[in-house]
């Protein structure tokens, strides 16, 4: 007795601090129960890291049945190695964070360095005074003028030249065909002809049959998008930081794409120089957006960030979004004759600006269709200074405070019982003379092309090109999905449907 007395008063206090640490946390740990509608079991130390871990390949459903319990449809998530994370679906908290107090919530420090290897300085990954000059600047791309423009020259020349005959080909052949990438290189062409402007080589533009590679350029963003986007969902950030000061496993492939990328258009810049300085003539090459960077005197590596922030943006989202279009749609037959019809009597023959904004339908389809599966699942900011979220929530300095269209797509608050229903008439209303108008839904209930200051300028542009896209195919196909079912949603920088839309292409029959 008297040697074990000696033996424990010789344990170093240290040692008896962490044994008397580890004590507790373990008696905590097993006390600790579920607060429903508060957020995720939480435990000391290290958080929801369980949980999350457990739930890691289910993210979006996870989030969103713990934000439909919680009585303000507001979550707090804390986990070991991350940042302490508010997340909502509560419409008046995302008008106070995208709008109200703006300032308070920028992207911040803490995302930019997420996708700064990749995005740079561009207008989607910086704040303040830099935001303000490029979105100033941009916004001049996305006149009415420059819409008329968009659709003239480079919508009819890609889907008529390009699009359709492709489909008539694979009609013919009866061949399965994977429209998601279909649609994603057809977009990828569409964005960079937009952007870019065209080249003598046009070596950036993909092959539209998915039997074929993709261009290196569009290997490369999916390569650097698909790794960013893991970046921010790593149950640790530790993890890839690691990685990156090593230079090993994914971020050595990173940062091989970022470069790749870089280099690739860099290229492309310098020759549109040369070319403008030899003909000395400004805006050679077209009124594209990289035509007008160059004569506007910025700096090469500001062009070069704002022209790949601008690539990423304008390819993935529109091709997400049609991608579960025509799959919801498969399952709506009559939904699709009433598409039909109305594109084809809103229009006599030719697609122009005027018909497709007429095509009130079509675009209530495509909003309900968004609502379900946005493009963009979540966005988030950083809070710069304490505040309180008007449901209550006390936000602190540093926080990332996330809302969330996807969880808010399926709240019976925003949408009613039946919110997992495809209901196009949800998107209209009756004025007092019993007229039916397409209704202007509040943007904070529905966020997927953000709202407030930072409000998305290619919002307009993104119809217009989807209505095109949608009006032209369905007007001469019928497409016929062969698979999957069951689509899961995977949530990378933009949404893409796992392993792709199997489809069919079929001649229309004429109404």
């Amino acid at each position: 007795m008297e040697a074990f007395i000696t033996f424990f008063l010789s344990i170093q206090p240290l040692s008896f601090i962490l044994f008397l640490f580890f004590y507790i946390t373990l008696i905590k740990f097993r006390q600790v129960k579920k607060l429903i509608g508060i957020g995720p079991t939480t435990y000391p130390f290290i958080g929801c890291l369980i949980s999350f871990y457990k739930n890691r390949f289910q993210l979006l459903n996870w989030y969103t049945e713990l934000l439909a319990q919680s009585p303000t449809n507001t979550i707090l998530v804390q986990r070991l190695g991350a940042r302490r994370t508010i997340l909502t679906a509560n419409q008046q908290n995302v008008e106070y964070i995208l709008k109200t107090n703006f300032k308070n919530f920028p992207k911040g420090k803490p995302f930019t360095d997420i996708l700064g290897d990749f995005l740079g300085k561009g207008i989607f990954n910086v704040d303040g005074n830099l935001w303000i000059k490029q979105r100033k600047l941009a916004s001049h791309e996305f006149s009415l003028r420059s819409m008329n423009e968009f659709i003239m020259h480079t919508l009819e020349e890609e889907v008529n030249a390009k699009l359709l005959p492709l489909l008539d080909s694979l009609s013919l052949e009866k061949k399965v065909v994977d429209f998601q990438e279909l649609l994603g290189r057809f977009t990828f062409n569409v964005i960079c002809k937009f952007t870019l402007g065209k080249n003598n080589d046009d070596n950036f533009r993909c092959c539209l049959d998915p039997c074929f590679p993709i261009s290196p350029l569009a290997r490369a963003f999916d390569v650097a998008a698909a790794i960013s986007a893991k970046r921010g969902a790593a149950p640790l950030f530790l993890v890839w930081r690691v990685k990156k000061w090593f230079r090993v496993g994914s971020e050595r492939k990173l940062r091989e794409a970022v470069e790749e990328v870089r280099t690739r258009v860099m290229e492309i810049i310098l020759e549109r120089k040369q070319k403008m300085n030899v003909m000395e003539e400004k805006g050679v090459g077209g009124q594209d957006l990289l035509s007008r960077l160059v004569c506007a005197g910025h700096e090469e590596e500001v062009i070069r960030d704002m022209v790949i922030s601008f690539i990423m943006a304008g390819r993935d989202t529109t091709s997400s979004a049609m991608t579960w279009f025509f799959w919801l749609l498969s399952h709506y037959s009559d939904m699709e004759q009433e598409i039909v019809k109305e594109t084809e009597n809103k229009s006599s023959g030719t697609l122009d600006y005027k018909s497709l904004k007429n095509m009130n339908l079509l675009k209530a389809c495509l909003c309900e269709s968004m609502r379900l599966y946005p493009p963009v699942a979540w966005d988030s900011k950083h809070a710069t200074f304490d505040d309180v979220l008007p449901d209550g929530t006390l936000v602190q300095s540093g926080d990332r405070v996330t809302y969330f269209p996807y969880g808010m797509g399926r709240m019976e608050n925003l949408w009613g019982k039946d919110l997992f229903e495809f209901r196009p008439d949800r998107w209209f209303v009756k004025d007092e003379l019993g007229t039916i108008l397409l209704s202007e839904v509040c943007p904070f209930k529905f966020p997927v092309f953000q709202a407030g200051p930072r409000v998305c300028l290619g919002k307009e542009m993104a119809f217009i090109q989807m209505k095109y896209v949608v009006a032209s195919i369905l007007r001469r196909f019928k497409i016929i999905i062969v698979g999957p079912e069951k689509p899961l949603f995977v949530p990378l920088l933009t949404a893409h449907m796992a392993g792709g839309l199997k489809v069919l292409v079929s001649k229309r029959l004429k109404l």
